[in-house]
């Protein structure tokens, strides 16, 4: 590696337009960084994989970073992801290899994502979620602090099924996965849920197991008296793709 300035950069990287980097940065071999990309201070772009330390022959897989992103302090991305535009990261994130996120995701402080797994556009995790091996993601996914997904079913053991999240689905903080569930579309965990089974499209699930409650479309609004909360595109728009315009006229473009 060579020095510039305060940070260090690998061979094979390529930089678009209007990038920062931060001091104490190391970016290493075969990383593509779009444009207007910032990176803060004291991050590992394309951390290597095993191999980097016992193969003298080892190749750093290609990391691809989306244009207008944004990866806060100390944060560390394996070699062999790829992230959409608009990604950002909050501080002291970990985020393993095969890793691949849509456009417009976000990974809150303290995050660490395991690998290998699939994220969909405008997903959102906060604050100190743990994301399992062989995971999948849909679109438009919020996941609140403190959940985490599972992915052995007979630990410890070769087999690794992380769980799957439909589109618009909700986990709400503290919940816990189980390896292989399968949460269908327009579905709210509800706080410190333990999903042990497949759960159908609009379901509201509590407990310890998780139980059906109801059709989250029954929910009342607590902003909107008399009105309905879900689906919760229809009330919430702040930094959707329908900020400007609202939901439904949205879906009419």
């Amino acid at each position: 590696m060579k020095f510039n300035n305060d940070y260090k950069i690998g061979k094979n990287v390529t930089l678009g337009k209007n990038v920062r980097i931060g001091d104490g940065t190391v970016i290493y071999d075969n990383v593509e960084i779009s444009d207007n990309v910032i990176i803060t201070n004291n991050c590992i772009i394309g951390e290597p994989l095993n191999d980097y330390y016992t193969n003298s022959k080892y190749t750093n897989p290609k990391t691809s970073i989306g244009k207008n992103s944004l990866i806060r302090s100390h944060s560390i991305i394996y070699a062999g992801s790829t992230f959409g535009p608009y990604f950002s990261t909050g501080h002291r994130v970990t985020i393993r290899e095969k890793t691949r996120m849509g456009e417009h995701c976000r990974v809150g402080t303290l995050c660490d994502l395991q690998g290998d797994s699939v994220f969909g556009d405008y997903c959102s995790l906060h604050s100190n979620v743990h994301i399992g091996q062989k995971s999948k993601i849909g679109n438009y996914v919020f996941i609140f602090p403190y959940v985490v997904f599972t992915n052995d079913p007979t630990p410890p053991s070769e087999i690794c099924i992380g769980p799957s999240i439909g589109d618009y689905s909700l986990i709400a903080t503290g919940s816990l996965l189980m390896p292989g569930v399968k949460i269908g579309d327009q579905c709210l965990i509800g706080a410190g849920a333990v999903v042990t089974k497949d759960v159908d499209d609009y379901s509201l699930m509590l407990g310890t197991p998780a139980k059906r409650i109801c059709d989250v479309r029954e929910i009342d609004s607590r902003e909107k008296r008399g009105n309905k909360h879900y689906p919760w595109m229809y009330n919430f728009k702040r930094g959707m793709p329908w900020e400007k315009v609202g939901y439904k006229r949205w879906l009419t473009r």
